[in-house]
């Protein structure tokens, strides 16, 4: 199984929905709600009988019993006027429609991070008004969710991002046992971490669902409450810097350390104050772990606000209707973000970055146009989510090289055999659904060779459009690759067992960091059988070349593809050997990270990696301190290095090239296009390509 990863980001406290008067509010759901029965008895002078209020079960000389636990979890007294928490409190208007509502998320870490996209697929779907999401997140987190939105690209809502490193060493000395670590006290310090000009802001664990449109909660501000709902300006004019540190000082006297994180320190306030507390309905807290009784603050499915998975067992606890809730809790989990990217009609906000711009270029397509798809696809912005699973980043290494490439789910079962075949590190980009992201995940977590690896980068780009983005897939697995050099490959081709450590050598041998521009060629093989013993070294693979199990790749179908290569020469070669470009030429080659990334332009089947030799070859060239001229790019074969290409079904993709006249036409369209973008950047450089390329050739 896979590593629990970074800590959740609020795993430790739950959606407190207790109001301080003095201006916060916390969620309580653990605490049943009822109706005050002083209110018909006048209440007296106890400032706990204010009309309507809501009362906790908490005896006045009961300390509250801690969230998480069986005593404490979700024990509301029984109801037999079969009141449920919706009949706490009179249903309350909405805000106006384009009020901007505030949101607070802390997250940390990889796992913690796919939580928040589920909570927000959740909001998206009911919501009404505007959100800003404030987002307190390690630097983890952070790339991993600026790269997510910045590609979802959804109208009216905004995302700031704030370093929740800064304000821990307000909430480090404070011992804690609870798995979250720093991060599960984090919500103590979210007064001074946000902006002093925002006022109020509903505050949310990670593993939370929404049933509800979010802005029923937002409309419980009106009556000084928040989930957490905190009232930021109001804290901090009753100085609760100092308060909860005193509290926690206080407390941790007889405390050894906080096992529920920053709750505890919460229960210690609400203890000292219980006069202070107002609860709020128990349905905008349904909290699901082995031991609550939550079933009492519902009646029927329209009472549920906020389903909360407060348990470790998550989706594996036992409650009564838990089937039901899962149910929910999965159909955000696998649905399309896609479909979230709806308009707020009658809400102008600024559009996402870019937006404008896209549909500047969406609108000038024509759709009467026979290579419309294609045009279309090429201006298509992905959801990108980067290294959906933990990863640990190798440590530099001056000649290391990562592994870059990309797949669908058709594709899957190769990653095993590749993670067996190249110990390094690997960037790869996987192109899903929602829901097969989620098969994605569980694959790897029962697969014992893919859960072991932690060196392995996997970004997921959610499917849109008709046709397979292959660069665009390649250009996000590259851009993720830490290493100074690459080995830009397919994931249908297995590396020889050597080819990493021997790659990092020659690089070494070859001194490429020392100035010297050159893209390293692994000659590429393939072979017919499914069923095939891999060669353990050259000399085994020339046997098996001699005695026809294996073939050079693709030599019946496209032999221009790699005839510069010079396989002959390299049967017998014993050091590195210059080749010359030419037309059609499509190596698998590495190259420093920095190299030039892949034309977006060219989709689904043909002349992707053609196009890309073609602009490592024409970058400008490079002059050596020690040379007088420039100094050529160079293409080296290496003499020992080989991959094996294994057979599989066709793609969709090849499948239409070979028989649509149209979706070669616009192929042909798109080269073309592609000579006029390369004479227009290298100018008479370009000539020579120019010259090759617009001579018919074939398939690819």
């Amino acid at each position: 199984m896979l590593p629990r990863g970074r800590p959740r980001a609020l795993g430790a406290a739950a959606l407190l929905l207790l109001l301080l008067v003095i201006g916060f509010f916390l969620f309580r759901g653990d605490l049943d709600c009822e109706r005050s029965e002083r209110e018909a008895s006048g209440g007296g002078g106890d400032p706990r009988s204010l009309p309507r209020s809501l009362t906790p079960r908490v005896l006045p000389d009961e300390r509250p019993r801690p969230r998480g636990t069986a005593a404490f979890d979700g024990d509301p007294p029984a109801d037999p006027g079969g009141h449920n928490g919706s009949d706490c409190i009179p249903p309350r208007p909405r805000p106006p429609k384009c009020e901007l509502l505030q949101v607070a998320i802390v997250c940390a870490g990889h796992n913690s991070s796919r939580d928040v996209i589920t909570l927000v697929k959740s909001m998206l779907f009911y919501r009404k008004n505007p959100l800003h999401l404030h987002l307190v997140t390690d630097a983890v987190a952070r790339n991993i969710l600026e790269t997510l939105f910045h590609t979802w690209m959804v109208p009216a809502v905004q995302i700031s991002f704030y370093n929740a490193d800064e304000p821990q060493p307000q909430v480090s000395w404070i011992p804690n046992k609870h798995y979250s670590g720093l991060y599960g006290l984090m919500k103590l310090v979210l007064p001074s971490a946000l902006p002093p000009d925002l006022a109020r802001v509903i505050v949310l664990d990670t593993d939370v669902t929404f049933a509800s449109n979010i802005a029923e909660l937002w409309a419980l501000f009106a009556h000084f409450s928040g989930v957490i709902l905190l009232r930021l300006d109001r804290l901090r004019q009753a100085g609760w810097e100092q308060m909860w540190k005193l509290t926690a000082t206080r407390e941790l006297l007889t405390l050894p350390a906080t096992s529920l994180a920053d709750q505890d320190i919460f229960n210690a306030i609400i203890k000292e104050h219980p006069w202070l507390v107002q609860l709020l309905p128990c349905v905008w807290n349904v909290q699901l772990s082995d031991h609550t009784l939550a079933e009492r603050c519902y009646s029927e499915a329209s009472d549920l606000k906020v389903i909360h998975w407060n348990s470790p067992k998550k989706l594996r606890v036992k409650n009564k209707h838990v089937e039901s809730f899962r149910n929910l809790y999965l159909t955000f989990l696998e649905y399309d973000g896609n479909l979230l990217r709806r308009e707020l009609f009658g809400c102008p906000r600024p559009p996402p970055p870019g937006a404008e711009q896209l549909q500047w270029a969406l609108a000038q397509l024509d759709e009467e146009d026979a290579c419309f798809e294609f045009r279309r696809q090429q201006l298509t912005v992905h959801r990108v989510h980067i290294t959906f699973l933990p990863h640990r980043p190798p440590p530099p290494q001056p000649h290391d090289v990562t592994l870059v490439a990309q797949l669908s789910m058709d594709r899957m079962q190769m990653l095993e055999a590749l993670c067996r075949h190249w110990p390094g590190p690997m960037s790869l980009a996987l192109y899903l659904t929602d829901a097969e992201a989620q098969q994605f995940l569980r694959f790897v977590e029962t697969s014992v060779v893919l859960s072991a690896r932690q060196d392995v980068a996997y970004h997921v780009v959610y499917r849109e459009g008709p046709l397979y983005p292959i660069n665009q897939l390649r250009n996000v697995a590259l851009a993720q690759a830490l290493t100074p050099y690459v080995f830009l490959s397919d994931i249908d081709f297995l590396p020889a067992y050597s080819l990493y450590d021997y790659l990092r050598a020659s690089i070494q041998q070859l001194e490429l960091g020392s100035g010297r521009k050159a893209a390293l060629v692994v000659p590429a093989f393939e072979t017919l059988h499914y069923r095939f013993s891999f060669p353990s070294s050259k000399a085994e693979l020339l046997a098996l070349l001699d005695a026809g199990s294996l073939h050079t790749f693709r030599y019946h179908e496209w032999p221009r593809g790699h005839a510069p290569t010079d396989y002959a020469r390299w049967r017998e070669a014993q050091a590195p050997y210059h080749v010359q470009w030419a037309a059609d030429y499509e190596p698998y080659v590495v190259v420093p990270r920095d190299c030039p990334r892949y034309d977006p332009r060219f989709a689904g089947f043909g002349w992707n990696k053609v196009a890309h030799v073609v602009e490592l070859d024409a970058q400008p060239r490079q002059r050596l301190s020690a040379c007088p001229t420039p100094q050529e790019y160079e293409l080296l074969v290496l003499p020992e290095a080989f991959v094996i290409h294994l057979p599989h079904a066709p793609s969709l993709d090849i499948s239409r090239f070979r028989s649509s006249p149209t979706y070669r036409d616009c192929l042909q369209a798109l080269k073309d296009e592609f000579h006029q973008d390369l004479s227009r950047r290298y100018g008479a450089a370009a000539l020579k390509y120019l010259t090759a390329l617009q001579q018919p050739r074939g398939p690819t």
